[in-house]
C-alpha cells in the first residue's frame, strides 16, 4: 500500500508517517501487521471518545436506514440536524442559541468572519500571531504565521495581528474592526493559555467600539479542557463560537454559533448569505449528537481535569521536560529543542505510543489523547514516554 500511497494520494509533507491502517477500537489503533499503538493524539483532538465508539457506530448505522443527503442545509427540516443544533445550544449561554452547521472546523472560520463582517458592516478583522484557524484561503488570512501564508499571498485585505496575551495591542482594535478572531488556548502556536483575564479584557474593548469577539472553540471545545466549553474557563462569553474537530466523534463536522440577531443577517440582503450542501449532513449530525450526548451525560468532562494532573505527575519531573503548556487533554510537552521533540516522537511510534507535533512549536509534543483514556493506559503511554525520553 505504501507505494500507492505515495504515487496516488496527495501528500502534505516530503516524509508522511505512512502508518498501513488496518483497524482501531477504543484508545487503540491497529497496523496492518497488528502492532497495537496507543493513541496519545485522537486524530489530533477529532476522536473525542475514541475509536469505534458503540454509540457513535449506532446512530451512524440506524440513521443510515432513513435517508443520508435529502437537500441543500437549511431547506428541509431534518431531525439529526435539529436535534444536534438543540443539544449545542443547552450547553452554551442563552443568547448564543442559533447553530450553523458546517463540515470542518475551518469552514466554521469562514463562516464566522462572513457573519462578523456582514452583521457590523466593516471589514477589518483583527487576529493574533501563530494562530491557526484552518488552511482555505480566508482561515489562512487569520492565522499569523508567515511562514506558511507567504506561498499564497495576495490573501484577504484588512487583516491586522495582535500579539496574545499582549494587553497593549488592544488599541488596535477600534471601529473599523468588524471582529476579533482568537482561540481561546492558542494550539499550534504551543498551547498558550491566556492570562490575566486576557480574553475578558478583549472582549470588553469589543463592546467599546462596537466589534464581536470570534472565539475559535475547534480544539478548545467539547470537553476538552475540563468544561464543556474552553470559554468557560476563562471568564468571557464571546459573540460567535467555531467548533469543530471532537465534536464529530471521529466524523467531519463544523459548526459557528451566535445569536439569533447577530446569525440573521445571513439570510436576506442578499439572501443565501451562507451556503452549503452537506453541512450538517444527517449521518454526520448523528455522529456528533451522540458524541455530544456522550460527552455530557457521563463524568468524561470532569475526569479531564484528574487526568490532567495524573499526566503532569507522572511526567513534569523529567529533566528533558522543560515545561508542560495546556489545559485538560489539551497538553504540550515542551523540550529543549525541536530535533529532541522529533526523535522522542518517532521513538515513541515505534515503541507502540502516538504523539505529534503542533505546527509553529518545534520543541512541543503533543498529548491529546480521547476524553475516555483510563487510567491505566496513561500510565502505560507515559512510561513508554520516559523510557524514550531516558534513551
Amino acid at each position: 500500500m505504501k507505494n500507492d500511497f505515495l504515487k496516488y494520494q496527495a501528500q502534505t509533507t516530503p516524509h508522511p508517517l505512512a502508518i498501513e491502517i488496518s483497524h482501531a477500537k477504543g484508545n487503540y489503533i491497529y497496523d496492518s501487521s497488528g502492532k497495537k499503538l496507543l493513541d496519545f493524539v485522537a486524530g489530533v483532538s477529532a476522536n473525542s471518545i475514541g475509536h469505534n465508539h458503540p454509540k457513535v457506530n449506532e446512530a451512524i448505522q440506524y440513521q443510515l436506514t432513513q435517508y443520508t443527503h435529502v437537500m441543500v442545509y437549511g431547506e428541509f427540516i431534518q431531525k439529526p440536524q435539529l436535534e444536534l443544533c438543540k443539544a449545542l445550544a443547552k450547553t452554551l449561554p442563552k443568547n448564543l442559541s442559533s447553530v450553523y452547521l458546517v463540515n470542518s472546523g475551518t469552514e466554521a472560520t469562514e463562516g464566522a468572519l462572513k457573519l462578523a463582517k456582514k452583521f457590523t458592516g466593516r471589514s477589518e478583522i483583527i487576529a493574533a500571531k501563530n494562530a491557526y484557524h484552518g488552511n482555505t484561503q480566508g482561515a489562512m488570512s487569520v492565522c499569523g504565521a508567515e511562514q506558511q501564508n507567504q506561498a499564497y499571498r495576495p490573501l484577504l485585505p484588512g487583516v491586522k495581528f495582535i500579539e496574545f496575551n499582549n494587553e497593549i495591542d488592544l488599541h488596535k482594535i477600534t471601529k473599523n474592526t468588524a471582529g476579533v478572531i482568537l482561540e481561546t488556548i492558542q494550539g499550534g502556536a504551543g498551547f498558550i493559555e491566556p492570562k490575566n483575564n486576557y480574553l475578558t479584557k478583549v472582549k470588553n474593548r469589543c463592546k467599546e467600539v462596537g466589534a464581536l469577539l470570534i472565539l475559535d472553540e475547534i480544539q478548545t471545545g467539547v470537553g476538552r479542557t475540563g468544561t464543556f466549553w474552553g470559554f468557560e474557563n476563562y471568564n468571557v462569553i464571546p459573540d460567535i463560537i467555531i467548533a469543530g474537530k471532537g465534536l464529530g466523534g471521529g466524523m467531519p463536522v463544523g459548526a459557528f454559533i451566535s445569536s439569533n440577531e447577530i446569525m440573521s443577517c445571513l439570510n436576506n440582503n442578499p439572501k443565501l448569505g451562507h451556503i452549503t450542501t452537506f453541512g450538517g449532513h444527517p449521518v454526520i449530525a448523528a455522529a456528533s449528537l451522540a458524541t455530544i450526548k456522550e460527552i455530557s451525560e457521563t463524568n468524561l468532562i470532569k475526569e479531564t481535569l484528574r487526568k490532567e494532573q495524573l499526566i503532569r505527575s507522572i511526567l513534569e519531573k523529567h529533566p528533558k521536560v522543560k515545561e508542560i503548556r495546556g489545559r485538560g487533554l489539551m497538553l504540550a510537552l515542551i523540550v529543549e529543542s525541536p530535533e529532541l521533540a522529533s526523535e522522542v516522537i518517532l521513538n515513541c511510534l515505534d515503541k507502540g505510543l502516538i504523539l505529534f507535533w503542533l505546527l509553529f512549536e518545534g520543541k512541543a509534543i503533543r498529548i491529546t489523547p480521547p476524553l475516555t483514556i483510563s487510567d491505566e493506559e496513561i500510565h502505560e503511554g507515559c512510561n513508554i514516554l520516559l523510557n524514550v525520553l531516558n534513551k
